[in-house]
């Protein structure tokens, strides 16, 4: 399943698009192996962050996952996750790098950010939202601002969206019900606050780039614990990103 030209006009002219992909049945799959990522040890290759909430430590992030679940790689590398990725960058894509992120009861949210000063190698990514569970104002689902995809935006010392440029954008809250799925540009603005309610909002972050650029998945993972190790976290939040827009309190 593609996307309709006016999709694709909405995308190109909003920075963002709304689209519901799978089906009932896909998406009992998917939950499910969802499920079974998060239940995995903090002992293998995949990478697991935690952070602290007041109901205690909780899992916040799981990337580098698609190496151990031949399913999620499936589904993230073929099939119409893949198809509207490529009809978004006008040209074959290829996965550029994954992540969970949980955002459980008590779950910090994420600063205005753009995500292009976070992947390095290439300039223009399109990501996508694949919504776990619903995603709503309540539980701190994602807001965007329209039309502002042109180019990159001031940038405080966290690399976030300053104080000021923030005050003067209009944010939009989407929501998304389990198994809808929600693309933005890596210069879109967004945002997402923490979940006080006492549900879950998990979603699974799919980024791709366009396969003329290289297939760099591998790269971003080794440039990205390189940094991790060599770069002091001098913020006081569990570093997740290349930029600090997580909020998260770190679990001592």
């Amino acid at each position: 399943m593609g996307i309709t030209a006016t999709q694709e006009q909405h995308y190109q002219r909003e920075g963002w698009l709304l689209t519901q992909p799978f089906s009932i049945a896909e998406m009992r799959n998917i939950r499910h192996w969802v499920d079974e990522v998060q239940a995995w040890s903090d002992n293998g290759d995949w990478l697991h962050y935690r952070e602290m909430t007041d109901h205690g430590p909780r899992l916040c992030r799981t990337e580098n996952f698609i190496p151990f679940h031949a399913h999620l790689k499936t589904l993230l590398t073929s099939g119409p996750i893949i198809e509207i990725a490529s009809a978004l960058l006008g040209e074959t894509a290829v996965l550029y790098k994954e992540k969970i992120n949980y955002k459980l009861s008590g779950g910090a949210g994420y600063a205005p950010h753009q995500d292009a000063p976070a992947y390095p190698f290439v300039k223009t990514h399109v990501s996508c939202m694949i919504a776990v569970d619903d995603s709503l104002v309540a539980n701190g689902c994602l807001e965007v601002v329209n039309a502002r995809h042109q180019k990159l935006l001031p940038t405080n010392n966290l690399g976030c969206i300053t104080d000021q440029t923030v005050a003067e954008m209009t944010w939009q809250p989407v929501e998304a019900r389990a198994g809808d799925v929600l693309w933005f540009h890596s210069l879109t603005p967004h945002r997402s606050g923490t979940n006080t309610s006492d549900t879950d909002r998990r979603a699974m972050y799919p980024t791709f780039n366009a396969l003329r650029e290289g297939d760099l998945r591998d790269a971003y993972y080794e440039t990205k614990l390189q940094e991790f190790r060599e770069t002091p976290h001098t913020a006081n939040t569990v570093q997740v990103s290349l930029i600090n827009d997580f909020q998260g309190r770190p679990v001592e």
